[in-house]
């Protein structure tokens, strides 16, 4: 017992001694609690809610001195992080706290007023990708909106942008194309932190009313940094992001893979970074896309087998796949969004005959609110090349980046 003691004790340091970077969560703990003292608290979160100790918010809250923790609120995946991508949540009460837990992806996306009753003030925590389609930041905004509707503060405990805080990629979301995965109009890649959007949406309008909002920041972060430079530990915010790395490639294939017709590592073991199908001749792709000599970017040739499909209708048998697998060799110079579109172009000047969009013309709805407009399906559609889309693509990036230096939080 003595040997594993010290053994976990170990660890624990090994943790914090590599960490260069506090979370909000550890910020607000080295202050006291003070914003939280004596308000009974709801908080949304899941596993990724954690101090450089992998210790969870939900446990700090509930066992922090002079604060009620009351509520708690699980996005996708839920609170404890045991619902699978798209699974609708009920509302439950965790085992661990006592604690009732209220489900933000299942009949309603956003806390109804009972929900919030009797909470004075619902605090946020949870890590993110820094991309559009990736639903934990439109949860934060309707949290948001929530409370300014009732009248409860809201608060942020702020975590990195794995991305850094210079990446900002992609069109604005165009009326007609709102929805949980472009639900505020900002690019694809958005460059902010958690807190930093928070405050971006609550000051120019894209939430109804104003929240009375606070952010707790994160000490010890640049724009620069990258997940890995923190130093802080990782986990999953959901099952395709086992690593930081993943959100680097998420926003470079997971628009592809709304058309259900390619496989992007989704089932294999490099979620989000292959371009497969079975008919594919991955040695014949690999040079094609090299030879385009995309910045920052590299692609091998791949063949496996995917161990499970996530719908039928994008591989009923499971058969052996040929592609490419994607390197990004220097991110900072990547187009990530734009590269899934290059790999577009090439598979159609191999395969001229396949009618790649034409295979699912259901998915065309999903497809385009992931892009956040029509347009960007209709003007590729017409000669596969992606200098048919690419000012259109950008030209609301610039601008955007001007815009939330405002809010920044961090240099």
């Amino acid at each position: 017992m003595k040997r594993m003691i010290l053994a976990l004790t170990a660890v624990v340091i090994t943790l914090t001694m590599g960490a260069v970077v506090k979370p909000g969560i550890e910020v607000l703990r080295d202050g006291g609690f003070k914003e939280l003292q004596g308000k009974r608290v709801g908080l949304v979160t899941n596993p990724s809610g954690i101090d450089n100790n992998l210790k969870s918010t939900v446990d700090i809250l509930n066992e922090a001195p002079g604060v009620q923790l009351v509520a708690l609120f699980g996005p996708e995946h839920g609170v404890r992080g045991n619902a699978h991508a798209g699974d609708a949540v009920g509302d439950e009460v965790d085992p661990a706290t006592g604690v009732k837990m209220y489900s933000l992806f299942g009949k309603t996306h956003k806390p109804t007023a009972a929900m919030l009753r009797d909470i004075d003030v619902l605090v946020y925590d949870i890590q993110d990708i820094g991309c559009r389609s990736y639903t934990f930041y439109a949860t934060m905004g309707v949290c948001m909106e929530a409370c300014a509707e009732c009248g409860k503060e809201f608060m942020v405990l702020d975590r990195p942008n794995p991305l850094g805080g210079n990446k900002v990629e992609g069109n604005l979301v165009e009326e007609g194309y709102f929805s949980f995965v472009s639900k505020y109009a900002i690019p694809y890649l958005y460059g902010l932190t958690p807190g930093e959007l928070a405050r971006l949406l609550n000051e120019e309008g894209h939430i109804k009313g104003h929240a009375k909002l606070t952010v707790i920041p994160m000490q010890g972060w640049t724009r620069d940094m990258k997940f890995r430079d923190t130093g802080m530990p990782w986990v999953l915010p959901s099952p395709q992001i086992p690593a930081p790395e993943n959100a680097f490639f998420y926003p470079v294939s997971g628009i592809l893979g709304e058309l259900y017709i390619f496989n992007t590592g989704i089932g294999y073991t490099l979620p989000f970074e292959t371009f497969a199908a079975s008919w594919i001749d991955a040695e014949q792709l690999a040079r094609r896309m090299n030879a385009l000599n995309l910045p920052g970017m590299h692609f091998r040739p791949i063949n496996y087998k995917p161990f499970y499909a996530l719908s039928v209708a994008v591989d009923k048998s499971l058969q052996e796949v040929h592609g490419v697998q994607i390197y990004i060799t220097d991110l900072d110079k990547a187009n990530l969004v734009l590269t899934q579109f290059y790999f577009l172009q090439v598979i159609h000047e191999m395969y001229p005959d396949k009618q790649l969009f034409e295979q699912n013309p259901k998915r065309y709805a999903m497809f385009d609110k992931v892009c956040g407009t029509k347009e960007i399906r209709e003007r590729f559609c017409k000669r596969y090349c992606v200098e048919d889309i690419e000012s259109y693509f950008n030209k609301d990036a610039e601008a955007f980046k001007a815009l939330s230096s405002k809010y920044y939080l961090y240099h």
